[in-house]
């Protein structure tokens, strides 16, 4: 792993935007008592996926995370959050489902804010990415 896990070549960024594939809806449960919907999209690596909570077709939150960092973002808050995952820790507990925490930064990390829009720029021909990245101009 580079030393600043941030930067990464073109290359890259293009195999990680294409290697995301939506996962099967059937295992996904409504996100909510109002109808809302998940959408979730698994990378190429380990610990690489985004998730899109959307309700009436716009979204209102997501959640990008690879590399143990993760990046959120909320519609009821309309800010970019940044944070370390556990999912590159050693420990018994990240073995089971749903265990993944994060733990937020105390100040945005830039960096990886613009490498997650660099790797969801691949994907805007598909609309969910492009709708992702107007998150990125508020």
């Amino acid at each position: 792993m580079p030393e600043n896990q941030n930067v990464l070549d073109n290359n890259e960024i293009v195999y990680l935007g294409t290697s995301l594939q939506k996962i099967e809806q059937k295992i996904l449960k409504k996100s909510d008592s109002q109808g809302g919907t998940r959408i979730w999209f698994q990378g190429g690596e380990p610990y690489f996926d985004v998730v899109f909570e959307l309700l009436n077709d716009e979204i209102v939150w997501f959640e990008f995370t690879l590399r143990g960092k993760s990046l959120s973002w909320n519609k009821k808050f309309q800010t970019l959050q940044t944070g370390n995952t556990n999912e590159l820790q050693l420990n018994d507990v990240i073995f089971y489902a749903a265990t993944k925490t994060i733990e937020q930064d105390r100040e945005i990390d830039w960096e990886f804010v613009n490498l997650v829009k660099s790797i969801l720029q691949t994907r805007t021909d598909e609309k969910i990415f492009a709708k992702a990245l107007k998150v990125f101009c508020q």
